[in-house]
């Protein structure tokens, strides 16, 4: 199973004494993915927002600068809010990623978990559907042939043209995220595409139907369901203690939800809420190294997934904690993981198509 890391570059969203801004923040990120790459995780994403709480509004840029201080580690977005991009600059960007990692980048397409994008870039929020199908038959399109011609309704149509440059592999490798819904899951699968499920709250085994609906239908669309790659994206955090990872992520990330619940009507949360969730039925994925493996391990036996991905840098993480944290993701937890779903059934080798 890939193990791995994303993040949405998380600034300050007031100035003061102790903000972390875009100029930091984004220095920090490209350390982060060197020693993500450096102690042996797999994938490093990182989501598009368009707000002022985080720094990757072009997430390719910053990847394209972490491709230069790395040889190993697959660069994703997590995700590309492809609903209010161009497929056709979408592709080009990540092709030129690809050429410049030798062939390390992967495109994470999903339609966004907030609407900024949508006016900002003109699209309208009537078409908040139409418009991730479409672009999403375009991007495959242009991911399949040099030359295209395609035509939809909410784009103008393309008669014959080559797209430009191509990738260094020879199929950019293109996941569907998804957050919950089973119609997105059965979408993916139809398609033959790798599935990303994003899970930040509530019991995570609740999800694991989404996963069946997914094989479903990629079986009725006569794809083997088995030749198909799947993560779980989660947050957590991992310290040399339980106590020290609880005590340290929990101020950060209950500063996030609580923003964000404002703005949705979520209830806060509360210490509470969150020690429940990072036991051993929750979402939240806080703890040692060895309590860590142990609960990606237990979720891998209920999704059977080919990769983990974790969200750790939340909010205003300490960098150094970070560093710390992806330290000992890399050399105590993901040696644990591997050799215990080493024993299970031989994962998918992600991705795909």
């Amino acid at each position: 199973m890939e193990l791995g890391l994303y993040t949405f570059a998380d600034v300050s969203p007031e100035p003061g004494l102790d903000a972390v801004g875009p100029y930091e923040r984004l220095r920090n990120l490209i350390e982060e993915v060197e020693l993500a790459d450096q102690v042996g995780l797999d994938v490093f994403g990182l989501g598009e927002h368009h707000r002022p709480d985080y720094a990757a509004s072009a997430p390719v840029v910053a990847l394209a600068a972490a491709a230069e201080r790395t040889k190993r580690i697959k660069l994703t977005s997590a995700v590309t809010v492809l609903s209010s991009d161009d497929p056709v600059r979408v592709f080009q960007q990540f092709a030129t990623l690809d050429l410049l990692s030798g062939g390390r980048a992967e495109i994470m397409a999903g339609r966004g978990s907030f609407i900024e994008s949508f006016p900002l870039f003109g699209y309208n929020l009537e078409d908040y559907d139409e418009l991730f199908a479409e672009k999403l038959d375009l991007l495959l399109a242009i991911r399949d042939s040099v030359k295209v011609t395609w035509s939809g309704n909410l784009r103008s149509p393309i008669n014959d043209r080559g797209v430009y440059p191509r990738p260094f592999q020879d199929r950019l490798p293109v996941w569907i995220a998804i957050g919950g819904t089973p119609q997105s899951a059965a979408r993916a699968g139809a398609l033959g595409l790798p599935l990303a499920l994003a899970i930040i709250g509530g019991e995570p085994a609740r999800f694991a139907p989404l996963f069946d609906v997914y094989r479903e239908a990629a079986k009725r669309a006569g794809s083997d369901p088995a030749g198909l790659a799947t993560s779980i994206n989660v947050h957590g955090f991992i310290a040399e203690t339980t106590e020290r990872a609880a005590d340290d992520f929990y101020g950060p990330q209950a500063e996030v939800m609580n923003r964000i619940g404002r703005e949705r009507g979520w209830g806060l949360t509360s210490r509470a809420h969150f020690d429940q969730s990072r036991g051993p039925k929750g979402a939240l994925f806080v703890g040692n190294p060895e309590q860590v493996a142990e609960k990606i391990v237990a979720q891998h036996k209920i999704f059977g997934n080919d990769r983990f991905l974790l969200q750790m840098a939340i909010g205003t993480m300490p960098h150094a904690k970070i560093m710390k944290a992806i330290e000992l993701y890399g050399t105590r937890v993901a040696p644990i993981v591997r050799r215990e779903t080493a024993k299970a059934t031989p994962a998918v080798a992600a991705p795909a198509a």
